[in-house]
């Protein structure tokens, strides 16, 4: 009997890695697919806040940043839940296994105002009530090459994504748009459009990284908040890498245990700038790079590789 048991239990967690379908040409899991009618007429509230991100660009970090600021730099306050519970993920749809069910929407609407909610959407797909309702936004963006590596770990380690094949075939899938979440040009040069017509606090992973004070107090003006310099610095120290990565509200180990598999690439892998350097071959950056000139010829976005 145990051993069927384990048999049946091995056999779900190999099936539970998503197709994906598509959504106005996007890439999404099947899950999302499935309830995406209740997606799009999402009811926003006036004090909602948006953290928007392509997957892997530092969204739960972000996500940290805002409510150590929401919090006052109450750091007990910020441990109440995992990230996961405290900021809804609003199309994130988990209807398996049962003990890992997960939806954004239902937690969003059962939630009291003022709400902070994250989403991967590109900027077409975001619910328009967002807009009508002139939400704030925190956008933020990472360079492509390192947006790439974290995401081709995380899918790695997350049965909930789909399988990512080798290296060299997500690279290609990755600059071919054919990912979860659609392609990464398309999703920055999106919002970075957007933010002349909303409410939209564009940041970038590389900035964070190298002058995080900054970029804090950044979102502290966007937010219409004032915080002494002792406040700032708790919440530096406590947003800071190494505190998170041993953080369990804030790492993933509580939530998914048995779909996120830290033992094959933590959550929290390094948050570095430049890691792509041990990752592309010679070869894989050329065509990178010449793809990426094409690509984002038509935009006055720059992006940093390296420091």
């Amino acid at each position: 009997m145990a051993l069927n048991k384990m048999e049946d239990l091995s056999l779900k967690q190999t099936v539970l890695r998503f197709d994906l379908e598509e959504v106005k040409g996007i890439p999404l899991t099947k899950p999302i697919c499935s309830i995406w009618d209740q997606v799009w007429k999402f009811k926003a509230r006036p004090d909602d806040l948006l953290i928007a991100t392509y997957a892997k660009a530092g969204t739960t970090w972000t996500q940290e940043i805002v409510d150590m600021i929401q919090q006052n730099g109450d750091v007990e306050k910020c441990r109440r839940a995992t990230t996961y519970k405290r900021h809804p993920f609003l199309e994130w749809h988990m209807p398996e296994p049962p003990i890992d069910h997960y939806s954004g929407l239902e937690l969003a609407e059962a939630m009291p105002s003022p709400r902070t909610i994250k989403t991967h959407l590109p900027v077409q797909l975001v619910p328009p009530s967002f807009w009508e309702q002139n939400c704030k936004v925190i956008y933020v963006a990472r360079n492509p090459k390192d947006n790439l590596v974290s995401y081709y770990h995380f899918h790695r380690m997350n049965k909930g994504l789909p399988e990512p094949g080798s290296w060299e075939e997500f690279v290609e899938k990755f600059m071919t748009g054919k990912v979860l979440w659609g392609s990464w040009y398309d999703h920055v040069k999106g919002w970075w459009k957007a933010k002349d017509k909303h409410r939209i606090l564009y940041l970038f992973y590389e900035d964070m990284k190298e002058n995080p004070k900054r970029e804090i107090q950044k979102i502290l003006k966007f937010l219409e908040k004032d915080l002494n310099q002792e406040v700032l610095n708790k919440i530096l120290l406590n947003t800071s890498f190494e505190i998170m990565k041993e953080n369990p509200m804030t790492n993933y180990t509580i939530d998914f245990q048995g779909i996120m598999d830290h033992s094959i690439s933590p959550f929290m892998r390094k948050g570095t700038v430049g890691d792509w350097k041990n990752h592309f071959t010679v070869a894989q950056n050329e065509k990178f790079d010449e793809d990426y000139k094409k690509k984002m010829a038509d935009t006055s976005l720059v992006f940093r590789m390296e420091f």
